[in-house]
């Protein structure tokens, strides 16, 4: 859509929503780079009847819409994302572990590393792997998000899929969603409100064991601060972090970003950095590795905002 057709599809919106969307709402500290600019329409939906209504507004309008879970995959241009953030709370963070036990219930919104917990205490295993990953369940459904050996692939039946642009809610079964190496069938348009898990019964004792194993890994290997986790997926057969390493070495700054110096497939962002930096910073890592052994690496992060000429050199193939 031309610059002006997304202003007037925002007011549309906006007017379509009343009190439940904002305007010019702060995108970039809802992420874990805490770098980037303001959503020109945010709207929270605690509840199926409100999801709705932002799908009907979306259909009406063909507004630009980006689904924001915990912000932990996400890099927001500085200038901020100029159409809809839909963003979910209250009955979307709903926990059932007890009507289908072992089977488990989680609304979209919930925090990966919390119902990791809750699961444990409960004694039912599977899903310990995910204390590590700061995402929302939606967010994990969406790019089967994964670590320690498994997956959401490994424990996930269905999910409750709404279409923002054709409407209506659907549950969609494991077998269409076309979970791979981080990517499904959830495109940008969808919202993942509820997610159903399979998993199995064991004992809490040893359950919480692993969490607090998988924990102590992570602190030890992986860094805190201004990051969002692994930049770049792995290519078959290597590790990203290893290539970035050999290629460009832990440390190397551009701006307000740097390689992490504990894990070279992560970037900090510096407190008030800019989201150019990072760009910057993915850019050059990619050029140097592909130029050190060949290899094209490719962004596991969401990007939101950036023009074309922002992601040339961050997307698609290396040229040279």
């Amino acid at each position: 859509m031309r610059e002006a057709d997304i202003d007037a599809a925002i007011d549309e919106v906006a007017a379509r929503l009343g009190p439940l969307a904002r305007r010019d709402a702060p995108l970039g500290q809802r992420t874990t780079y805490r770098v980037g600019g303001p959503a020109a329409l945010l709207a929270t939906c605690a509840g199926t009847a409100e999801l709705e209504a932002v799908a009907g507004a979306v259909a009406a309008t063909g507004v630009p819409t980006l689904v924001l879970g915990r912000g932990s995959n996400l890099l927001v241009a500085d200038r901020g994302f100029p159409g809809l953030v839909v963003s979910l709370t209250g009955a979307f963070e709903a926990v059932d572990l007890t009507s289908s036990r072992p089977g488990v219930i989680a609304g979209g919104a919930v925090a990966l590393p919390a119902l990791a917990r809750q699961c444990a205490s409960a004694g039912l295993t599977g899903f310990g792997w995910a204390v590590g990953v700061p995402g929302s369940v939606g967010g994990a459904v969406r790019m089967n998000a994964g670590g320690h050996g498994s997956d959401m692939a490994a424990t996930l039946v269905a999910a409750d899929v709404v279409d923002l642009v054709a409407g209506g809610v659907r549950t969609v079964p494991r077998d269409e969603l076309a979970l791979g190496y981080r990517t499904s069938a959830v495109g940008a348009g969808h919202v993942v409100a509820r997610a159903r898990l399979q998993l199995a019964e064991g004992d809490a004792a040893a359950a919480r064991a692993e969490i607090d194993a998988i924990v102590r890994w992570r602190r030890e290997h992986q860094p805190g601060g201004q990051n969002a986790g692994s930049v770049f997926t792995n290519p078959p057969g290597d590790s990203a972090g290893r290539l970035v390493d050999l290629a460009v070495g832990r440390g190397l700054r551009m701006g307000t970003a740097r390689i992490s110096e504990k894990h070279a497939n992560f970037i900090q962002a510096d407190e008030g950095g800019s989201a150019a930096d990072v760009i910057a910073l993915i850019r050059a890592a990619r050029r140097l590795v592909h130029e050190h052994g060949g290899v094209t690496l490719h962004p596991e992060l969401r990007l939101a905002g950036f023009d074309e000429d922002e992601l040339a050199g961050v997307v698609g193939e290396v040229q040279g």
